[in-house]
């Protein structure tokens, strides 16, 4: 195409023609990577055969676990808005209260509706946590056949479902006064 020269210092010189050339190929190059770079990926994904099907990651699956285990504990150790409900009933059980109300109506009122407020909200945290599990859980049921789930997001799931179980009947012990009930003051 164009003719080389060599300068003073031995080196060579190209023509404006060889650096388009060298130009155009290097770009008909890239395009043709390119090209068969999209063909590989698109076979990768397309050929399930091979086990290298792309597919969810399982990210959503897997913060699903960690919140269901998250909620269970909460569950168990009680939460910011389980104090702050038990502190109002404690507020209303003393107003409503009056104080020549016998010993017994004034336990009940000022602590026994608070116990029972902090056992509904922690029972209403560890059936989230139980809910949150089983759907994590079952979720690849409903998912790409074939796939299966990864071994830590089942072992969080099931932790999450079991706080969450254990929670429950906490809360249903606490509530119902079979578990640390009010004294007797009769």
């Amino acid at each position: 195409m164009g003719t080389k020269t060599v300068d003073e210092t031995g080196t060579e010189k190209k023509t404006a023609a060889d650096t388009a050339d060298a130009t155009r190929t290097d770009t008909a190059d890239e395009v043709t990577g390119t090209a068969e770079a999209a063909e590989d990926s698109a076979r990768s994904t397309a050929d399930p055969a091979d086990g290298t099907a792309q597919g969810p990651s399982g990210v959503g699956q897997g913060a699903g676990a960690v919140v269901s285990a998250a909620l269970g504990l909460v569950s168990l150790t009680g939460g910011w808005i389980g104090t702050v409900a038990a502190a109002r009933e404690t507020l209303v059980g003393q107003l409503e209260t009056s104080s020549g109300a016998s010993v017994a109506k004034q336990v009940e009122e000022v602590y026994g509706d608070a116990w029972r407020t902090t056992a509904l909200w922690a029972g209403l945290f560890a059936l989230t946590a139980l809910i949150v599990g089983v759907v994590v859980l079952a979720r690849p049921a409903f998912g790409v056949p074939g796939r299966p789930q990864a071994p830590w997001i089942k072992s969080v799931a099931w932790a999450g479902v079991a706080l969450g179980v254990i929670g429950l009947l906490l809360a249903v012990l606490k509530y119902t006064g079979i578990l640390l009930g009010l004294p007797s003051t009769g």
